[in-house]
């Protein structure tokens, strides 16, 4: 059975804390891999790697950290197949999900490439008499990333190349579920050229995760999950005196106005609802119909959803995959077990939905549960599969309310015809990032990602602009040298006095 182990100083490092977790397929239910569980000890000598390598590559020119991640960005492009199907074995994604969470990825590392015009200070000068002020950012020292299973290329590639552009050096800590991919992205960046120690991945589980939020030569800290896990990440590594921004979960709201494209807004709530098997913190997990708009729009849902075609990953034919776990498959469908009871109409139920030869896998079907209340289970959790509410409500003011009142704020999305309600919608939604007629409003690579209320915890946003911030901090220098002509060596300067 394969062994995923430990990326320290520049290679890998068997796990010798004696601890393993397994990696199943999604597919078949088989355990195909263990992972090496990290011990404090080990988690520490990647930290001790992290930091001896700060010295130099902190003070290394901008221009040999970028050539290292435009070699990095050429293996990456060239091991794309490789990636995703790491990526399908483990997660469970079909490979078009697979290659499209590569080519996210991706679009951080070209950001990380061009760091020069980033990191740009400003100058003023003769702000008094001979002297002039600079504000220049430097990188905070050894950094450390915790990443979740559902993209497991993509959110590490989110961090680790735009801190280690910046002058840092990072360690990663990749979900357990699925962590073959980091260990690859690692390998990748050692060919490239990075040196030993900038970037360092471990295993583990809380032990692992414990260990990194009270180390003290850990200076900020990032991490992506649940709302509960994000809410203490903070609270901790705050606690330490680190920096942290802690993405959380999320209740993505769709608003669906009467006079939609009702054809364009079913499309867009099946592929964001249902998409990667709904694994997706930006995922449209509750639409809300104004007015007459329900009834023809769940109807259009249902015609859509008929047609989607579940399968393994691997098989060029399957649109959605299984689940990661059979925990996670049996927690997502108790939702919809429960839903009926709590007054929903289950409109599509698919927990008991399998795959001829692939029994064992993690399967769930597409599910639609329709005239959902704002206290059933349905809605106030989380669910994180393919579950799609739907919410009803009167007006515009209505549908908006009842967004704003979530604890959430991640992503949502509007869909009208109207330009003038659209930008009402943009300005008034309480939420991070907005989608006009776009269901999965997903900022490119050179705007900031990240949500409001519950969904961020932290200041700063993740990639873009809030991430090099988040990876620097600003020192400002104020400089006054003498006139040569006022003293010292005489270099035949004249004087202003």
């Amino acid at each position: 059975m394969k062994t995923v182990h430990h990326w320290i100083g520049g290679k890998a490092v068997e796990g010798a804390s004696g601890t393993f977790g397994p990696v199943t397929d999604p597919a078949t239910g088989e355990r195909t891999t263990r992972v090496a569980f990290a011990s404090v000890e080990e988690v520490d000598a990647a930290v001790a790697a992290a930091k001896e390598a700060f010295l130099s590559w902190a003070t290394s020119s901008l221009a040999a950290r970028t050539t290292v991640l435009f070699r990095y960005r050429a293996l990456l492009d060239s091991h794309r197949e490789e990636l995703a199907r790491l990526i399908t074995a483990e997660h469970g994604k079909v490979h078009s999900d697979a290659l499209g969470e590569v080519a996210r990825g991706l679009e951080i590392v070209e950001l990380a490439c061009g760091i020069t015009t980033q990191l740009k200070g400003e100058l003023s000068s003769q702000v008094s008499s001979g002297v002039d002020v600079a504000s220049i950012r430097q990188p905070l020292g050894v950094v450390a990333g915790i990443t979740p299973f559902n993209f497991p290329a993509m959110v590490p590639m989110w961090m680790f190349p735009l801190a280690i552009a910046c002058g840092n050096t990072f360690v990663l800590k990749p979900s357990e579920k699925d962590p073959s991919a980091a260990f690859l992205l690692a390998e990748l960046a050692a060919e490239a050229g990075l040196p030993a120690g900038v970037l360092n991945v471990v295993n583990g589980d809380k032990v692992a995760v414990d260990r990194l939020l009270e180390h003290p030569d850990i200076a900020a800290v990032s991490f992506v999950g649940s709302t509960p896990v994000a809410r203490h990440i903070h609270a901790v590594a705050t606690a330490h005196g680190k920096r942290v921004q802690a993405l959380g979960g999320a209740k993505n709201h769709m608003l669906v106005l009467p006079d939609a494209d009702l054809d364009a807004a079913a499309d867009a709530a099946v592929s964001a609802a249902y998409g990667s098997a709904g694994e997706r913190c930006m995922a449209i997990s509750a639409v809300v119909a104004v007015g007459a708009t329900g009834d023809e729009l769940v109807q259009k849902i249902v015609d859509r959803a008929a047609k989607i075609k579940i399968g393994p990953g691997d098989d060029p034919a399957s649109e959605m995959g299984p689940l990661i776990t059979k925990a996670h498959r049996d927690k997502v469908a108790s939702y919809v077990e429960g839903a009926a009871g709590q007054g929903a109409r289950v409109v599509l139920d698919g927990t008991g939905f399998t795959v001829e030869g692939h029994e064992k896998g993690h399967w769930i079907g597409l599910s639609l549960l329709d005239h959902v209340g704002t206290d059933m289970d349905a809605y106030r959790d989380e669910i994180f599969g393919p579950v799609l509410c739907v919410l009803r409500a009167d007006t515009y003011e209505d549908g908006l309310a009842l967004i704003n009142s979530s604890p959430w704020g991640n992503g949502t999305a509007i869909f009208t015809r109207d330009g003038g309600a659209a930008r009402r919608f943009q300005l008034e939604v309480h939420a991070g990032m907005v989608g006009v007629n776009v269901p999965i409003p997903v900022p490119v690579g050179y705007h900031s990602f990240g949500g409001w209320k519950d969904s961020l915890f932290g200041d700063l946003h993740i990639y873009g602009n809030d991430g090099v911030r988040f990876y620097t901090r600003g020192k400002v220098v104020t400089t006054r040298w003498p006139d040569p002509s006022e003293g010292g060596v005489d270099l035949g300067f004249p004087s202003h006095k």
